[in-house]
């Protein structure tokens, strides 16, 4: 078997494997060839300026990234991780199209030595460097690097196959950080915007003010018209855009979850099952029988159970099973076995043999009290571990595995390590093969218990979701286009809207929607109602589409209802502008105008450009910059900020000390440095922006 069969068992080499098959997608030829016309076109996930994208490819991706998530966050597969794998899986289509359309317009590539260098050059690649590197150390290991190379080199498909996908993804990230740098040379600072930046962080203003509030405007006087909604519209157009076509929904939503006697049913059945624990003769076969949430029934040190248990366990008697306790929706029993003092940490090494390698696990065996035999000689361990362990991971290191604690190795292996002394060098076998492990120092001595944790989860029992389902049933076989709003409100249900549903979501305000509920809900028409009743974990969602809001800059009528309160400032802001008009007439003082407009003249100082914020009132970008452009001791004009309408006066500026060339200097790299960071963001979206950029996905997810 082969190097990368040996270690198929190796998490970070399950990693590696998914992790290259996602860059298998985004480099390979993504259309199929002889496939025609109209079968692509009918499994287009989407397409990037023509460039489509398959669903099996696209789709094998998905299955592979989610996987990823899976291995890292633990536990099933779940509708948010399915959406976070589609959706990255996307980002990195888009991505990949467009810069390979800026890359191959600017004619980049990467030389031969160059190349090199980013494989086995003494700065290697990231992605070689991440790839590469030992997960207990933390240190490159250019041993490992070198025998997936010799392996790739000796006719092992597969390892071949994922190391040509690993190399093109090292070009691809190095042409993409050429076209960066192009983008980074091109961004600078000048001498003057550096000077600017210094003014408007340093230089005060104090001034005072006087402020006629929208809210002291009588709502009923407001008559709003549609000259007035016309108005507010031209000035914000670009403010409603839509960068995709959304849905606006009414629905209803009924709520299944548990209720007080589902929680009362669930604490009657493991008040049961606590009698049946503390009289089992067979702990871990009961606890897999009987638990929702599969513990392994091991040592457990403070902190690794729930609070309610960790705060019991360690003071209780062997043979005493506690509980029950509510955590986090279950409620958990635990059956106490034995407790004992046991390091907090181990650091260990071994020489791992690969049972089927050496002809099997009694040849394995044979080989590691050799090898122990060795060690009990005067053999350096280390010397032993780089000839013959095959763990790439650690032999080069010699095999250390550095510090570890409870729960990081697998069990048998653990409980040797923990279990015995400094300087114990003993043949453990497990999953991975046969190790001899060397116990080089235990550290830390607190006690742990062995427990047998069983819960039950708190669910919905069959008569609160029947009850559910029946009051659902009975609006949804009522509730047609016309009278929807008016049986739920005859009902007395919470009527609820959605106004702007995206087709990748997959909750309505928050709430859980299922992607069939959506998919629904984007190939209806509006008026419709939805064709059944939908399911989520905790609920039935019955809906209507009220509106369909497509691509492109909204018209008026679509988000007229959105927009009321802008347009009732808009109308308050020319009432009081002409309000304070009438008091700035003939003032020579703010002290006057505010006599004439019956408001307090309000003293501020130390406000700073940067930071163009009223105190005590809000965020005043326009009239902070007003004052910076006005001259002292003159009233200024009416201004029109987001709190109402101000008149200001400035008493004095205090200006900052005079800039010397190192500040400006350093102040020109702090701010070309931020200039870069943005840069790439920017391009990166005007990119997308300009791109003709199709997304299916709502028709395959």
């Amino acid at each position: 078997m082969g190097l990368m069969g040996n270690l198929r068992n190796r998490a970070g080499l399950v990693i590696f494997i998914i992790g290259l098959a996602i860059v298998a997608f985004l480099l390979g030829d993504i259309i199929k060839s002889g496939t025609p016309f109209w079968a692509k076109k009918q499994n287009e996930v989407g397409s990037v300026n023509g460039n489509s994208v398959d669903y099996h490819d696209f789709n094998a991706q998905v299955e592979q990234t989610s996987a990823m998530y899976q291995q890292q966050m633990g536990g099933a597969e779940t509708p948010q991780i399915k959406n976070f794998a589609v959706q990255q899986v996307w980002n990195q289509f888009i991505s990949k199209e467009l810069m390979a359309t800026e890359i191959e317009k600017l004619g980049l590539s990467v030389g031969k030595k160059e190349f090199n260098d980013l494989i086995t050059g003494p700065n290697p690649s990231p992605q070689i460097m991440q790839t590469f590197t030992n997960p207990e150390t933390g240190q490159f290991d250019r041993n490992y690097l070198t025998q997936v190379i010799n392996e790739a080199k000796g006719g092992n498909v597969q390892v071949a196959q994922q190391w040509e996908l690993l190399l093109e993804n090292v070009r691809t990230q190095r042409l993409t950080e050429k076209y960066s740098n192009l983008l980074s040379n091109a961004v600078y600072v000048t001498a003057l915007e550096a000077q600017d930046e210094y003014t408007a962080k340093n230089k005060l203003a104090n001034f005072k003010y006087v402020l006629l509030d929208y809210s002291s405007v009588n709502e009923a006087d407001i008559k709003l018209t549609d000259a007035d909604y016309k108005e507010y519209y031209d000035k914000h157009k670009n403010a409603f855009k839509n960068p995709e076509e959304t849905r606006a929904v009414e629905y209803v939503l009924f709520d299944a979850s548990a209720t007080a006697k589902d929680s009362s049913t669930t604490l009657a059945a493991i008040q049961t099952l606590k009698g049946e624990l503390a009289a089992s003769t067979n702990d871990s076969l009961f606890v897999v029988g009987s638990s929702d949430n599969k513990y392994p029934v091991t040592y457990y040190r403070k902190g690794q159970v729930s609070p309610a248990l960790d705060s019991v366990i360690f003071n209780a008697a062997k043979g005493t099973t506690v509980g029950p306790f509510l955590s986090n929706g279950a409620y958990e029993i635990a059956k106490i076995l034995d407790s004992k003092f046991s390091p907090d940490s181990v650091k260990a090494s071994h020489i791992l043999l690969n049972a089927a390698a050496e002809g099997g696990v009694d040849k394995a065996k044979a080989k590691a009290d050799s090898i122990k035999g060795l060690l009990a000689k005067g053999e350096s361990f280390s010397a032993l571990a780089v000839e013959f362990s095959q763990d790439p991971g650690s032999k080069a290191n010699g095999g250390d595995l550095g510090t570890f604690t409870r729960g990081q190795m697998v069990g048998p292996f653990e409980e040797a390590a923990f279990n015995g002394k400094a300087g114990d060098v003993v043949i453990v076998e497990s999953q991975f093969g046969v190790h001899i492990l060397k116990i080089e120092k235990q550290i830390g001595n607190s006690k742990i218990v062995k427990a047998a944790i069983l819960d039950k989860v708190i669910t919905a029992g069959k008569e609160t979701t029947d009850a559910v389902y029946a009051k659902a049933n009975t609006f949804f076989t009522s509730a047609n286009s016309s009278n929807f709003d008016e049986t739920a409100k005859k009902d007395k249900l919470n009527l609820q809207k959605a106004t702007r549903v995206q087709p990748m979501d997959n909750s309505l305000n928050g709430a859980e929607a299922s992607r069939e509920l959506i998919r629904w809900i984007f190939d209806a028409k509006k008026g419709d109602v939805s064709d059944k009743i939908y399911e989520t974990e905790n609920a039935f969602i019955v809906a209507k589409v009220s509106g369909i809001n497509p691509k492109g800059i909204q018209p008026l009528e679509a988000i007229k209802g959105d927009i009321e309160l802008g347009v009732k400032n808009l109308v308050k802001a020319r009432m009081l502008k002409e309000k304070m008009n009438n008091a700035l007439n003939d003032a020579t003082s703010l002290d006057q105008v505010a006599q004439k407009a019956g408001k307090p003249a309000i003293a501020v100082e130390n406000i700073v450009l940067a930071n163009p914020v009223i105190p005590g009132v809000s965020l005043e970008s326009t009239v902070i910059g007003t004052v910076f452009g006005l001259q002292p001791n003159k009233p200024s004009k009416a201004i029109e900020g987001t709190q109402g309408i101000y008149a200001v006066q400035v008493d004095s500026f205090v200006n900052p000390k005079e800039m010397v060339d190192t500040e400006r200097k350093n102040q020109q790299k702090q701010m070309l440095t931020s200039k870069q960071q943005r840069a790439w963001g920017s391009i990166f979206k005007a990119l997308q922006d300009n791109a003709k950029i199709d997304d299916n996905r709502i028709r395959f997810y």
